[in-house]
């Protein structure tokens, strides 16, 4: 079987470490809907178990929303982990880019020989019920002097935001050609939105123009909750056409995918979509774009 190099998961204990995303009370009224089916902890066990299907070779652990004062800590209990389980191989942590003290926070994350990337959130919309965030985080000059600071520190951006922002974020990034970006569940078109596509295809065209810039092929759930093969299938096929073979990675986004069906359905589905595609292809979007990408160093 084709190895897997996993390029985007999360791992949480509940009890040492706070996610108040994750805690009651539950709403459906936030962008994801109700988290309260996967508001339990969850580690490398229950990882084993959803991706026993697959061959699993490594896997990037992506900041799971823990508090802000508790960043660190997460860090240093994955360490720990990877260092019992050999899993997560990489680590892409929290760090608030507009946080005043934002090179001490970045300088203590980056300590950690495992961490590769950070992820700051910035998904901004005008609806209440879709945006992550009270203001849009990427036109505060304070969060751009921050994210500059990322190659000092020899860190990727794990970038999660909406299509509307990407223009805005193009010039930036187009300005730091020293830090590698890699986009988040595909750039996160709505595709109940009737103009979702327009600007999702007009914000990855610009993302795509910058040659270090990657995307991940992954939570469907956030595209179309009730989505299918059907119904994503052209679209991730019109994103490795965007971005070329090389510059994209198949992510299982275990468990919080898991709240828009099985892990199963979703790893028959990706390698349906490029069933097609030669061999190599397939090897570099399952394991070996992640693996260049997030420096992991593994023998695949």
């Amino acid at each position: 079987m084709i190895p897997f190099v996993d390029a985007h998961i999360h791992l949480w204990d509940l009890h040492h470490i706070r996610y108040d995303w994750l805690s009651p009370p539950f709403s459906d009224d936030g962008p994801n809907g109700s988290v309260e089916a996967i508001a339990h902890d969850y580690g490398i066990a229950q990882y084993r178990a959803d991706l026993a299907r697959w061959n699993v070779v490594g896997a990037v652990h992506v900041d799971a929303g823990a508090a802000a004062d508790s960043a660190l800590r997460e860090t240093q209990w994955l360490d720990g982990l990877a260092a019992v389980e050999g899993l997560p191989t990489g680590l892409v942590a929290f760090a608030a880019l507009n946080d005043p003290d934002v090179d001490t926070l970045l300088a203590a994350q980056a300590a950690h020989p495992r961490v590769k990337g950070i992820r700051h959130i910035v998904n901004w919309h005008v609806d209440p019920k879709r945006t992550y965030t009270p203001a849009d985080l990427t036109v505060d000059p304070q969060w751009q002097a921050g994210y500059a600071l990322l190659a000092k520190h020899g860190l990727s951006f794990d970038l999660q935001c909406y299509p509307g922002q990407m223009p805005g974020l193009a010039t930036l990034i187009a300005r730091h050609p020293d830090i590698p970006v890699i986009i988040n569940h595909m750039g996160m078109p709505v595709l109940t939105d009737a103009d979702g596509l327009d600007d999702w295809r007009r914000g990855m065209k610009a993302l795509a123009a910058l040659p270090h810039v990657a995307v991940k092929l992954s939570g469907m759930g956030f595209i179309r909750r009730d989505w299918s093969l059907d119904t994503i299938g052209d679209l991730v096929r019109e994103t490795i056409d965007l971005f070329g073979v090389n510059r994209c990675a198949f992510a299982s986004d275990t468990p919080t995918d898991k709240l828009f069906g099985p892990i199963d359905r979703y790893m028959e589905s990706y390698h349906a979509i490029v069933a097609d595609f030669p061999e190599a292809d397939r090897r570099a979007l399952f394991a070996g774009n992640a693996n260049r990408l997030y420096r992991l160093g593994l023998a695949l």
